[in-house]
């Protein structure tokens, strides 16, 4: 069973948060996934990308603290890290979803 490091809540900086959503991909995985009410398979969530690159993606996630991955059984369970962003940086996350809800229209 794999298990993942994950950065402390002091180890997340805004330049790791703002690098890891400047992409479209990761940044639409987040949108998804800040929809849903609880984890998340990684594979649930719809991506044009191949598999092995959504994992480069949710690795870069998981290395700016942005989600948590958690192994159950087989299968990689996905969540945002929303109260720990929220304590480090007020607002932020809140703030880049509600901005990137506004150029999507």
């Amino acid at each position: 069973m794999k298990q993942y490091d994950h950065p402390t809540v002091d180890q997340i900086t805004l330049t790791g948060i703002l690098h890891a959503l400047s992409d479209p991909v990761r940044l639409n995985f987040v949108k998804c996934l800040a929809k849903q009410t609880c984890e998340q398979p990684c594979g649930s969530i719809p991506t044009p990308v191949a598999k092995s690159t959504m994992s480069h993606h949710l690795r870069v996630l998981r290395e700016a603290g942005i989600v948590q991955i958690r192994t159950e059984g087989t299968q990689s369970l996905t969540s945002l890290r929303s109260n720990e962003l929220q304590q480090k940086f007020p607002g932020l996350l809140e703030s880049v979803l509600k901005a990137a809800a506004t150029v999507d229209r």
